[in-house]
C-alpha cells in the first residue's frame, strides 16, 4: 500500500517531534533525574490519553511487558546516557535502532537480510566505533554504551509490537503509558534520589521538557508512529526516521549551543549512511518479492 498525502505528512512529522524531543529532554535532565523525568513523561501522557481509549482487555500481561521493555528499560538506558552526552551525539547513537530492527527482525521474523543491509550495518557500527574514540568522548564510553543499548531494546520493543494486531496506534500508547509511568516511578525511587528537590527547583524550562515529552513526543509522536507501523510496512516507515538527527542537530545548535565536533560529525554522517543502506536495500528487496 502506497502512503497517502496525508499519512505521508504525519509520518513526517514523527522524526521532527522526536528529534526536538532529544534537545528538550537534554535541557530537562539538568533539572531532574533521568527515570523520574520519564515517569512524569508517561504519566502526563497517560493522564491525557487513557480518557479517551477503552483498556484493552486480555492483553494487560503483553501490555505490562511491552512498556517494561520499550518504555521503562529503554528510557532508562537511553535518557541516562543521554545525560552524560551532547544531544548531537545521543541521536547519532540511536540511529543504531535501524540495524538492530533489521537483525532482530531477520532472527524474529525469518526476514532476509542480505549482503547490502549487513554491509550497510557493518558501516553504521563503523561509525559508532570513530564516535566512541573521539578524544572527546573517552570519558564518556559508559553514555555511550547506554545509549546503544537503548537503541537495540527499542529495536526489541518493536518487534513485539508488531506481533500485536487487534490493539490502535494511540489505544497502545496510552495504555502503554498507564504501566510505564509506576514502572518509571519506582525504579526512580530505587536508584536515584533528590526527587523533591528537583521539584522544587524546577524551573519552567524543566516543567516544559515534561509538557513536551509527555504530551508531544509521547502522545502525539508515538500515537502518530504506531498509526503508521500498523498501516504500512515497516520498510515504508523506517525511512522517514532518517531526518531524526537532522531534527535533533539543528534543535542543539539553535536551543543548546551545541557545537559538534568534526569526529562526531563524521562518524554520525557514516551512521546514517549505514541505517540508509539499510532502509533502502530493504525496501528494494520487498519490492523484488
Amino acid at each position: 500500500m502506497r502512503l497517502t498525502v496525508r499519512d505521508f505528512g504525519l509520518a513526517l512529522s514523527v522524526p521532527i517531534i522526536w528529534g526536538m524531543g532529544f534537545t528538550f529532554a537534554k535541557a530537562g535532565l539538568n533539572e531532574f533525574p533521568p527515570l523520574f523525568l520519564m515517569s512524569l513523561r508517561f504519566a502526563l501522557s497517560a493522564l491525557i490519553l487513557c480518557w479517551f481509549f477503552p483498556p484493552p482487555v486480555g492483553q494487560f500481561k503483553v501490555i505490562f511487558l511491552l512498556a517494561l521493555v520499550s518504555a521503562t528499560i529503554q528510557y532508562g538506558l537511553t535518557f541516562t546516557g543521554l545525560k552524560g552526552l551532547d544531544a548531537s551525539t545521543a541521536v547519532f547513537l540511536v540511529q543504531l535502532e535501524v540495524p538492530f530492527g533489521a537483525l532482530l527482525a531477520s532472527i524474529f521474523f525469518k526476514d532476509n537480510l542480505g549482503w547490502l543491509r549487513a554491509f550497510g550495518m557493518a558501516v553504521a557500527f563503523f561509525g559508532v566505533g570513530l564516535i566512541a574514540g573521539a578524544p572527546s568522548i573517552r570519558n564518556q564510553l559508559l553514555s555511550v554504551f547506554l545509549v546503544v543499548s537503548g537503541a537495540l531494546t527499542w529495536s526489541l520493543g518493536q518487534v513485539m509490537i508488531k506481533k500485536m494486531t487487534s490493539i490502535t496506534g494511540f489505544q497502545l500508547i496510552a495504555w502503554l503509558a498507564f504501566c510505564a509511568g509506576p514502572q518509571m516511578f519506582i525504579a526512580s525511587l530505587l536508584i536515584e534520589n533528590g526527587h523533591l528537590e528537583s521539584i522544587k527547583n524546577a524551573t519552567i524550562i524543566g516543567w516544559g521538557t515534561v509538557i513536551y515529552l509527555g504530551v508531544i513526543m509521547t502522545a502525539v509522536g508515538y500515537g502518530l508512529w504506531y498509526h503508521i507501523l500498523k498501516k504500512y510496512d515497516v520498510n515504508q516507515a523506517m525511512p522517514f526516521l532518517l531526518l531524526l538527527p537532522v531534527s535533533s542537530l539543528i534543535g542543539a545548535v539553535l536551543f543548546l549551543g551545541e557545537r559538534p565536533n568534526l569526529g562526531t560529525m563524521l562518524g554520525g554522517t557514516i551512521i546514517i549512511i549505514g541505517v540508509a543502506i539499510i532502509v533502502f536495500a530493504g525496501q528494494r528487496m520487498a519490492s523484488i518479492e
